[in-house]
């Protein structure tokens, strides 16, 4: 008898569970992609007799170590650090490096998951890897940052090259970070080489490359608003987070004249009713980067209202941008959000939906971007970094946003053309069968590789 995609899902899914307990985040990344492409997939003989789905699920390496540091008093802290080297089959491995107490290897591997496909949707050489630390950066000293940073890297340099694994920032880990890391690079290797990405433009990094997420999550936006004969102009956006996304996020939707109506962290959310500013948008972006504190504390003035402990999902809106974290969205925010009659949802994070919130806008035909695809234009401008990288080349901004354009673009065309027929158009679907078929294929070429 013939195995319908559905049992073929449960009997994977069930597999997969039993082999790896205890990792609900890379279940449920798992779950969904399986989902989208388990159909196609019965129909590769061969794939399936290669094993090609399960080798796809499996991380090439898990590489986990101590990092020990000095604190101010002089005491000895004890951290522990991860590389998940996923896939490296499309390219060298790539993605980013995430400082937060809440990591783990469940966390890191649904990232190093989600990063292969994304990275092969933007169509440059990448594989996919995550990695980081469970070190919180908030209330630690730039001396401290600096002593963790040397001590974290003193363990991953032997792991990562140009032609091996290209880190770059995420969650924790910003310029300043990146830049201590690079330089304790240098001196362990006594080479110059781009092993990691997200570096100040002075020294190797690329222009556009801190806007290149937030402004990449609004250009597919406007693919998808296009695609329904709409504009961004005077639509209420709703947006969460408050760090590097959902800042240059804001800041490119107010540029095309749409309404920004929230940003938020995790004391509460800044509902700004009327829209933000880019005065007020600047004001923030101190507030959060530069002084380091809190939304709750911040002063808005007449124009905002701050919400304590909410997230904006209860906010009357047009668009919403999830912009903070994995499963921020909740089934609850869903329905709230669909009663509120939200146009669609474009996922500036990675995975910010839960599987059931995601079921609801599919339920209520309400366009949902995933993260892998909306989320593409930080690793987008990564890769061109690299290429400059290797060439000992500098692209000025216009040149590196007009590439981000143009990659973005092809990302939304090649999602649309693998969406399945409906009233709307499946961006999951469309993006996990895109993205899986051409590692897939390249995993199957290789063989047992």
């Amino acid at each position: 008898m013939t195995q319908s995609a559905s049992d073929f899902q449960k009997d994977f899914q069930s597999q997969l569970e039993e082999k790896t307990p205890n990792e609900p985040e890379f279940h449920q990344a798992v779950e969904e992609v399986v989902g989208s492409i388990a159909g196609w997939y019965l129909d590769q003989t061969e794939m399936r007799k290669n094993a090609v789905l399960e080798r796809c699920t499996e991380p090439d390496r898990v590489l986990q170590f101590r990092v020990a540091w000095e604190d101010d008093d002089q005491q000895i802290q004890v951290n522990r650090g991860w590389r998940i080297q996923f896939n490296q089959s499309m390219g060298p491995y790539k993605g980013g490096l995430r400082f937060a107490p809440t990591v783990s290897t469940s966390i890191f591997k649904f990232l190093g998951f989600e990063q292969t496909l994304k990275n092969s949707l933007t169509g440059l050489p990448m594989g996919g890897a995550k990695g980081g630390a469970d070190f919180s950066p908030k209330d630690k000293s730039p001396q401290e940052i600096g002593r963790f940073c040397q001590a974290f890297m003193q363990e991953l340099y032997r792991h990562i090259g140009p032609d091996t694994d290209v880190p770059a920032g995420d969650i924790g880990v910003g310029r300043r970070e990146i830049s201590i890391l690079f330089g304790h690079y240098i001196k362990l290797t006594q080479k110059w080489t781009g092993a990691l990405t997200g570096k100040g433009c002075h020294f190797g990094g690329s222009a556009g490359r801190t806007e290149a997420t937030g402004y990449g999550c609004i250009y597919f936006l406007g693919h998808m608003l296009d695609q329904e004969n709409k504009e961004i102009k005077d639509k209420r956006i709703a947006i969460s987070g408050a760090g590097n996304v959902a800042l240059h996020a804001a800041r490119k939707a107010i540029e095309l004249e749409g309404k920004v109506i929230s940003l938020s962290d995790s004391s509460g959310t800044m509902h700004f009713a009327d829209g933000m500013t880019n005065d007020l948008l600047d004001q923030v972006d101190d507030w959060k980067n530069n002084q380091r504190k809190s939304l709750s504390e911040f002063d808005g003035g007449k124009n905002a209202d701050f919400l304590e402990d909410q997230n904006p999902w209860g906010l009357e809106c047009d668009i919403a941008l999830p912009c903070a974290t994995q499963n921020e969205l909740d089934e609850q925010d869903a329905k709230r959000l669909v009663e509120n009659k939200v146009m669609m949802l474009c996922d500036g994070a990675n995975m910010p939906l839960t599987a059931k919130a995601q079921e609801v806008f599919i339920n209520a035909n309400v366009p949902h971007a995933p993260g892998k695809a909306s989320n593409a234009g930080g690793v987008a401008v990564s890769g061109l970094e690299q290429s400059q990288n290797a060439q000992r080349l500098s692209w000025d901004t216009e040149n590196v946003d007009k590439r981000l354009r143009e990659i973005m673009s092809k990302i939304h065309k090649d999602c649309i053309e693998n969406s399945p027929d409906g009233k709307i158009i499946n961006y999951r679907d469309g993006a996990n069968l895109a993205s899986f078929k051409r590692v897939a294929e390249t995993m199957n070429a290789f063989w047992l590789s």
